[in-house]
């Protein structure tokens, strides 16, 4: 249900609104001045808001300059049975979606406040997409260990070497991934990634090196591969331990020759990639149990870059709750909600086995969950394990 806040000085009129725009399903607040509307935009979201000009205090112009500074993308309607044509202009300068004279007409209020509203949501939703399009997210955190991998990534970025990325699930090897593409040499070329593990063995090597028509029974038209779709530019390989042993070799080859050969062909093509892959197992482990080549985990791994754990670096947490705060109130299009410091600490002190990914969805739970404020309670309640 939408949420509209009615601002006039005269109480029928607020009355006549209110009963009005409830009929048709709207959730109704109101205020007599602009003072009063300010404290109450301050405390809680609205979809759209209608302002009378002429109020005592604080008429709807000075109002609705402060609105814009307090919540910038909330639409304002204007409302007056005092308008000229300069008042509108006004208005319409100053930042408000429309003016409405008095007594105004009823279908062209519903329609009015229906824009309104229609804008409000695209102005939100063009945010989050913004979000998700931007290149690469803020790597969060002033602990040493994070301090440390941001120097290696500006040393390591501008060369060639390839990188080797270990670490938990959920720790943030992909963003790693991530700033080293941003900050190399090769930006402006694509950034490829694959998920060894969520592809199947026996269509790995279809999924890196592509296939020609033809080549198996699936196989009804010729499919370009990960290697040529990053040519000049950075292909991910994540969690490149779980890739069968077979297409190691093959991705071997590739490192070693820069050549490529689709599945059922046999005609080689050229590549410019540079490799990064990562890993939440042990490799050395793995080729002591035969899983994984040897030959390949040195060519992979020029360069070993350790990505700690959320339990490693807690003093991050405090910076990562802000910073997921900010991103979930602007997904939601709500205010960003305060956090009080003893939560904090109790989150500080939890045992974080899904790291970062999983702070993301606590914070994203409190959120929904807790009131105004998300405090220890909201933290011992919805969080900690029950005992």
């Amino acid at each position: 249900m939408s949420n509209i806040l009615i601002i006039d000085d005269e109480k029928a009129i607020r009355k006549t609104l209110s009963e009005i725009l409830s009929y048709e399903g709207y959730k109704i607040d109101d205020a007599e001045n602009g003072e009063e509307a300010l404290k109450r935009i301050k405390e809680k979201t609205y979809d759209v808001i209608l302002c009378d000009i002429k109020m005592p205090k604080m008429d709807g112009i000075e109002f609705l300059e402060k609105a814009r500074e307090a919540r910038p993308d909330v639409p304002v309607i204007m409302i007056s049975g005092h308008g000229t044509i300069e008042t509108a202009v006004e208005a319409v300068k100053k930042g408000a979606f429309d003016y409405v004279s008095k007594p105004p007409d009823l279908n062209r209020l519903l329609i009015t406040i229906r824009n309104a509203m229609d804008k409000n949501s695209l102005v939100t939703e063009t945010k989050v997409l913004r979000r998700k399009v931007s290149k690469v997210q803020e790597m969060i955190g002033e602990s040493d260990p994070i301090k440390r991998i941001k120097d290696t990534i500006d040393k390591v970025a501008p060369t060639e070497a390839r990188v080797m990325i270990t670490g938990e699930n959920g720790a943030g090897k992909e963003l790693v991934a991530r700033w080293i593409h941003e900050k190399s040499n090769r930006s402006a070329g694509p950034l490829v990634e694959v998920n060894c593990a969520a592809i199947p063995g026996e269509l790995i090597e279809s999924e890196l090196f592509g296939h020609e028509k033809g080549s198996f029974t699936s196989a009804i038209k010729q499919r370009i591969g990960k290697f040529e779709s990053a040519n000049s530019g950075t292909l991910f390989l994540d969690e490149i331990g779980d890739m069968s042993l077979e297409a190691q070799a093959k991705v071997l080859r590739a490192l070693q020759e820069g050549k490529i050969t689709r599945v059922g062909a046999d005609k080689d093509i050229n590549v410019d990639v540079r490799v990064i892959a990562a890993t939440n197992k042990d490799l050395l482990k793995e080729v002591e149990e035969k899983k994984f080549r040897l030959d390949l985990y040195h060519r992979l791994s020029v360069i070993l870059i350790h990505v700690p754990s959320l339990n490693e670096r807690r003093d991050d947490i405090p910076l990562l709750v802000d910073k997921f705060l900010e991103d979930i109130a602007a997904d939601y299009g709500q205010p960003v909600k305060s956090i009080d410091a003893k939560a904090v600490e109790l989150l500080k002190i939890h045992n974080w086995t899904g790291n970062i990914r999983e702070l993301r969805n606590v914070v994203e739970r409190l959120v929904i969950l807790s009131g105004k404020t998300i405090s220890a309670d909201d933290v011992t309640n919805f969080v900690l394990p029950r005992k």
